[in-house]
């Protein structure tokens, strides 16, 4: 997967947006940072529940890794793009997005939303 690749999928989410926290590129929804770009590294950080991003790291531990510190603690989680697939970058970007979306935007973006 590429930078080009997080951005489409990240774009397709309701209401989602792009910025730039850090001179990163980031993607909001309603202000709200769920996934950054780095993309000289080839990788993308995700938001995730500590319940899922221990899920993941788990089942793909060459894609996925909690990011060091407290922010990993918090559930930041990098996303190796070389070594993942799309479904498998667009589940991660839907989950960073049901993270920090208003409640009542999730749910009724629920049945619109890509399948994660």
């Amino acid at each position: 997967m590429t930078p080009d690749d997080v951005r489409r999928l990240a774009l397709a989410l309701p209401e989602a947006s792009e910025s730039s926290h850090m001179k990163r590129p980031d993607f909001r929804v309603r202000s709200k940072i769920f996934a950054t770009l780095h993309p000289d590294e080839q990788r993308a950080v995700v938001k995730l529940t500590t319940e899922d991003q221990q899920v993941r790291v788990e089942a793909e531990p060459l894609v996925f890794a909690a990011i060091q510190g407290k922010w990993g603690l918090q559930g930041w989680t990098s996303v190796n793009l070389a070594l993942t697939d799309e479904a498998t970058l667009q589940s991660a970007l839907l989950a960073a997005w049901r993270v920090v979306a208003p409640k009542s935007l999730a749910a009724r973006a629920a049945g619109n939303a890509p399948a994660a």
